[in-house]
């Protein structure tokens, strides 16, 4: 997912994104142990949409505390 894409979401949005990501993740890595993965680079795209929501979410809440100050 594009970072121009989760900037337009809410805070409520991006922290379901975010619990659906790492759920996912985590099955997709018991699935790699057991070699039942058939697509491997999923897992390192869900790392970084993980990555870039965590960001994402990070920037709003600096904002948020600059504009409170």
């Amino acid at each position: 997912m594009k970072a121009k894409e989760l900037r337009n979401q809410s805070n409520k949005e991006l922290q379901k994104k975010l619990a659906d990501s790492r759920s996912k993740l985590a099955q997709l890595s018991v699935d790699y142990r057991t070699k039942e993965v058939k697509n491997v680079r999923e897992i390192r795209s869900l790392k970084r949409t993980i990555a870039r929501i965590l960001t994402i979410m990070s920037e709003q809440d600096k904002a948020q505390q600059g504009e409170q100050s």
